[in-house]
């Protein structure tokens, strides 16, 4: 399809949002992946930004680590500077804890302080990004926290508490069609027959786009290296590896990891139905590999000790090779705007603030929008459609100035 369709379906449509008092209210949610996990994204304007577990974290600490201090910013930091680049009026808000699943945060399991599932019921959203454990939504066996029963049941969970929000009560048991299945699922037979009493969502909406986040295929499930160990002494918490303490492999490559996480996730967004969609951001990472814009070897070295990241070549992962990089929170984030607003990530071109402020060039932050880009099937305009694309960007143009006090 022509790309020039959306583009002035999209330039109407901020035309109609210009015109309206109230913003789109947004809510991510999710874990360390969600809120960056190191600088410079993790605190990225975090000014603009709620973080709802702020406070919690304040009240209680535990399990929290030192080197992830609030407020956060993270990816809905990056999305929010991308809305206000281009004039859209979006209240973004952040619901995330370290390693948390979806499960997580609906049943609340970190500590009493830690109300994630009030977060999802504190307001009416208008959108809401769900995020899972990076390798939860895996097959059985795929990954250490590989279990796509409890990930579909708990993500039909939170899009039904968000769009309907009837209070309920249920045994994990019937949830998951038996015993059998439950346990399969990781739960005891105390815990599949507990009674779950969950109260009503009285800010549910059943007009809400609720999206799947599609995590990213890691390294370190695929290559040979050593475990690791945070460094409690350093101020991100920096991977020290474990000598003779070879790491447990999952994957040939990371293709065929990135493979089975779109399989599973899409998979869950296409059965239930109620998604408005599936945010591809592993998608995006396997292209960027695919393309060769990236590092693509090289993670550890002959002694299976990890090599950090230099300048010599862009790599989406952090030093554990298991979180984004700020390369790959800049990808993530690309593509979590383009898919949400629709518009065509290339849009905010290569003096973007935010890859300004986050250290990331010119040019690379063109190739990165250009990977998004492709990742969401935008195509390069012909010529002879140029005149209709200036129509569009008039009707935006036009909006802008008319939704100015």
């Amino acid at each position: 399809m022509s790309i020039i369709r959306p583009l002035v379906l999209a330039a109407a449509a901020l035309a109609s949002t210009g015109a309206s008092a109230a913003p789109i209210e947004i809510l991510f949610v999710g874990n360390s992946y969600t809120f960056g996990r190191v600088d410079p994204v993790m605190s990225y304007n975090a000014a603009n930004v709620h973080d709802l577990t702020a406070a919690f974290n304040a009240a209680s600490s535990t399990g929290s680590n030192p080197w992830e201090p609030h407020p956060w910013g993270g990816i809905a930091g990056i999305f929010k500077q991308f809305t206000v680049e281009k004039g859209l009026d979006y209240d973004v808000s952040i619901s995330a804890r370290n390693a948390a699943s979806l499960r997580g945060h609906f049943l609340n399991t970190a500590n009493a302080a830690w109300d994630l599932r009030g977060n999802i019921a504190s307001q009416k959203w208008d959108a809401v990004v769900l995020q899972e454990q990076s390798d939860a939504s895996l097959p059985y066996g795929a990954g250490k926290n590989a279990n796509p029963l409890q990930f579909r049941a708990y993500a039909d969970k939170i899009e039904q508490f968000i769009h309907n929000g009837a209070a309920q009560s249920y045994t994990e048991t019937a949830m998951y069609g038996g015993l059998a299945n439950c346990q399969l699922a990781g739960g005891s037979v105390s815990a599949c027959n507990q009674v779950r009493s969950i109260g009503a969502n009285a800010n549910a909406n059943p007009n809400a786009k609720v999206y799947l986040t599609e995590t990213w295929a890691r390294p370190d499930m695929v290559f040979a290296h050593l475990n690791t160990t945070p460094n409690t002494s350093s101020p991100t918490g920096s991977p020290i590896p474990v000598a003779g303490s070879p790491a447990t492999l999952y994957y040939n490559t990371l293709a065929a990891m990135t493979k089975d996480l779109h399989d599973s996730i899409y998979g869950e967004a296409s059965a239930n139905g109620h998604f408005a969609g599936v945010i591809g951001a592993g998608d995006a990472f396997q292209i960027a590999l695919d393309t060769g814009a990236v590092k693509t070897t090289g993670f550890y070295d002959a002694n299976g000790v990890f090599v950090p990241n230099d300048a010599s070549s862009m790599n989406l992962w952090w030093d554990d090779y298991l979180h984004a990089s700020k390369y790959g929170s800049y990808l993530d984030a690309l593509v979590q705007f383009g898919t949400i607003t629709g518009l065509d990530p290339r849009s905010l071109g290569g003096a973007e603030i935010a890859a300004r402020d986050l250290g990331i060039s010119q040019a690379n932050a063109l190739t990165l929008q250009a990977i998004a880009a492709r990742q969401l099937g935008f195509a390069v305009p012909a010529p002879a459609t140029l005149p209709t694309l200036a129509l569009g960007l008039g009707v935006l143009a036009l909006a802008r100035r008319r939704s100015r006090p």
